[in-house]
């Protein structure tokens, strides 16, 4: 049984042949490194909902998306919630970031963080225009009976987003 990612723990992982260390940092100072979006933990109808999203109906996880130009953390929540999960976010609150380091790969001493966010939202019809082509809504009260992720570094980011928005 995985479980969820603690502050500043490195977790190795192997992404498209690169190593990385992962780690989740508390929300009170953003960790240094390049931004790499955000990631939302989309709950709707009054935080009885949880929104995740797939690629392919294998793995299921949480909806993300990088910056688009000057955008802030928040602002890139907002669209990408739009765009990855059809959903409008009404309100959020930051739980944390992960910080990835690569330390083995093309991209070596490449340091990423991105942004996870509690989002209270509206959930759209499912209209999907990019590259996410599912959607499902399960109750947050189970919400790790359905969360797969695709290694378990990811798993345990997600599990602890999770656990910092009071789903845990």
């Amino acid at each position: 049984m995985l479980t969820a990612a603690v502050d500043q723990e490195p977790l190795p992982t192997v992404s498209a042949g690169q190593h990385w260390l992962v780690s989740w940092h508390p929300p009170d100072a953003v960790p240094e490194g390049r931004p790499h979006g955000a990631a939302g933990v989309c709950l709707g109808d009054g935080g009885q909902e949880l929104v995740l999203i797939s690629p392919d109906q294998v793995y299921w996880g949480l909806p993300a998306g990088r910056p688009e130009g000057s955008e802030t953390p928040r602002e890139t929540l907002d669209r990408e919630m739009r765009e990855e999960a059809c959903v409008e976010v009404i309100d959020a609150r930051l739980l944390g970031f992960s910080r990835s380091v690569c330390t083995q790969g093309h991209e070596k001493g490449l340091v990423l963080v991105r942004s996870f966010w509690r989002a209270d939202v509206e959930i759209g019809p499912w209209q999907p225009q990019f590259e996410i082509p599912y959607r499902r809504i399960v109750p947050a009260a189970r919400a790790g009976d359905f969360l797969r992720e695709p290694d378990a570094v990811a798993m345990r980011i997600s599990l602890r987003a999770l656990a910092e928005a009071g789903l845990g």
